[in-house]
């Protein structure tokens, strides 16, 4: 193999990888923003899991956030707003991703 294809097949598996974190992390920030909305609505235990696995599940609507931020400013009503929910997004993501890299 040459030095390209080494080049070539490292360059592709680092575009897998990074595809695969970014995956992960939305994964998880969904999963925080879902407890921290079922948190406003006053859930708790097993009924805020099941509102964070519903949020999860409704990143796969449509591609980007919007589906997400439709949801959960739906299911929040007069309790937050969109940019208060994007702002949340923000910082959650941050903090899905240093999670990820923690969790090694």
């Amino acid at each position: 193999m040459s030095t390209f294809d080494d080049r070539e097949n490292a360059f592709e598996a680092k575009f897998a990888h990074d595809a695969d974190m970014q995956f992960k992390a939305a994964a998880r920030r969904n999963k925080l923003l879902g407890l921290w909305a079922a948190e406003l609505m006053g859930k708790s235990g097993d009924d805020a899991a099941a509102y964070a696995s519903e949020v999860i599940k409704s990143d796969f609507e449509e591609a980007g956030d919007d589906d997400v931020l439709r949801k959960v400013a739906g299911d929040l009503g007069d309790k937050s707003d969109a940019d208060t929910i994007r702002a949340k997004m923000t910082e959650l993501m941050t903090e899905a991703k240093a999670q990820l890299l923690s969790d090694g």
